[in-house]
Order: C-alpha cells, then structure tokens, then sequence
C-alpha cells in the first residue's frame, strides 16, 4: 500500500479492465516518473474522449459527430448489416477490407449469468431499422462463443418472420494451427462450414 494520490491512482488504474494490481502499479510509477507534458496530454486525451466522444444515432458506433463516419459514408452499401457486439469489433471487421455495408453494435451479448438479457441489448434498435425494407441481408458477426451463439441464435429467431437473408460468419481452424491443439466446439464449426474444394 502506498500512501495518499499514489495509491488512489493505482486503484484507479487497477479498476481498468485487463490491468491487475501489478500493472495498475507499474502503469502509476511510469506516470509519476514521466515527463509532465505527456501527463498532462494523457488527461487531456481522457477528457475530451468523455467530453466529445458519443454513440451513432444510427449504429451506435462510437463517432464524433450524430453519425459515425461509416453511417455518415454514402457509398456504403445500405441492404446489407453487420451485426457486432461491441464498436471494436467493426474495426476488426474494416481492417479486413471485405465488408462494405453498415453496421449496428449491440452492446454486448445475452449472457443470462451476467444479468444481460435481450433487452440490455440494442435489439429494438435493430429491428426498428430493418422495418422499411431496405436492408435485404442481415450478417450476425456475434463473437464465437457461448454468449455470442445465444444471441446470434435470439437474432436469427426474431428476425426470420421479416424475411430477410440472415447469414453467420464462418469460424473454424485458424491458419497455421493444428488439428491436434483445436478444441471440440472449434473443429465442429470447421466441419460445418466445409466447402467444396475445385481442383
């Protein structure tokens, strides 16, 4: 324990999620020994990204401005949404350069031993955008795993009586893995989404 502002910033710090009491500690000295001016534009950065960051009217993307640039982008192809959890994943997605509708964040994933239900979630959202008829395909890119499979699995059962095209990423095998190290859950997706192979 550390006296006084030292130890209330390594609490601080340890309540961030990832960082343990170890490296809350070490994040604090590294603060403590750094150059003023780099402290003082770390604050400012944490203020202003409370201060000038919001949610997307439309897909509650983390933006700037009412819309994010996606939303804001009219190239982007508006008959097709991809469903994430959470605006990291978009930039997970974009960075792949194969996507080119738009998108709508959830919020997280039903998760019934958290407390996250299906209406913690932007699901209202969603289907509120999906009623005028545009949007022709509906991509769920739910994480691939207990939670992310219930709530893709919530979506596709909502959403199938409005008649739209509803497709799940593919998961399976990494490249470079072996056969022997994947688990159970992991080589069933693999054999589900095998694919004609043409010589």
């Amino acid at each position: 324990m550390y006296e006084g502002v030292v130890q209330d910033l390594i609490d601080e710090l340890g309540m961030l999620p990832g960082i343990g009491p170890k490296s809350a500690q070490r994040i604090a000295f590294h603060i403590l020994a750094a150059d003023p001016a780099d402290v003082r534009r770390l604050a400012k950065a944490l203020t202003e990204v409370k201060e000038k960051v919001r949610f997307c009217r439309i897909c509650f993307n983390v933006a700037q401005d009412e819309l994010c640039r996606i939303c804001a982008d009219p190239r982007r192809d508006t008959t097709v949404i991809c469903v994430v959890e959470e605006p990291k994943d978009i930039v997970a997605v974009e960075r792949t350069r194969e996507f080119r509708g738009r998108y709508h964040v959830l919020g997280g994933a039903i998760n019934p031993i958290g407390g996250v239900g299906p209406d913690d979630l932007r699901i209202r959202e969603l289907i509120a955008r999906l009623a005028d008829g545009t949007v022709t395909e509906l991509i769920l890119a739910t994480d691939p795993n207990t939670e992310g499979e219930v709530t893709a699995s919530y979506l596709a059962r909502q959403i199938a009586p409005m008649g739209l095209t509803i497709t799940r990423l593919a998961s399976g095998l990494p490249m470079g893995g072996d056969l022997e190290w994947a688990d159970e859950v992991t080589l069933g997706r693999a054999f589900e989404g095998r694919r004609t192979v043409s010589p």
